[in-house]
């Protein structure tokens, strides 16, 4: 999937994406997307492991990007949410976060997003449904 115009969206003023140190990146299956994420002071729990609710936010990234590359000029927002956390990361490690569309209506989209450590183990599978919207422009 090309996402390389979504990127210079998302590059262009600071967001939670930025924030958090994701890294997108375009696939040649176009039903998929990527991304990475070094595990650091900004997205980690206080005692150094990768903090629960930024692989959430990662996955819930990583399927907008993915919607809104599949849907141009629309405005793809994410309404569900719903994961499970399987291993713990430390910070210095970079994961990777690997979405895979399930369903793609006009109005709903279906992500399933794997979350992996350096050495490939799964650490957090999380379910993405992305609503679809109209652009206000």
């Amino acid at each position: 999937m090309d996402i390389e115009k979504i990127k210079r969206i998302i590059e262009r003023q600071p967001n939670l994406s930025t924030a958090l140190g994701m890294n997108f990146v375009s696939t040649p299956d176009e039903d998929m997307c990527m991304a990475t994420m070094k595990v650091d002071e900004r997205n980690r729990q206080p005692f150094g492991f990768l903090s629960g609710g930024a692989s959430l936010a990662l996955a819930e990234n990583l399927a907008g990007v993915g919607s809104s590359a599949l849907c141009p000029g629309k405005i793809c927002v994410g309404i569900s949410v719903s994961g499970a956390h399987v291993k713990a990361v430390s910070e210095g490690d970079t994961v990777t976060a690997l979405a895979r569309l399930v369903q793609k209506g006009q109005r709903l989209h279906v992500w399933n997003v794997e979350i992996t450590d350096s050495s490939g183990d799964v650490i957090s599978t999380v379910t993405v449904t992305n609503y679809v919207i109209s652009s206000k422009k």
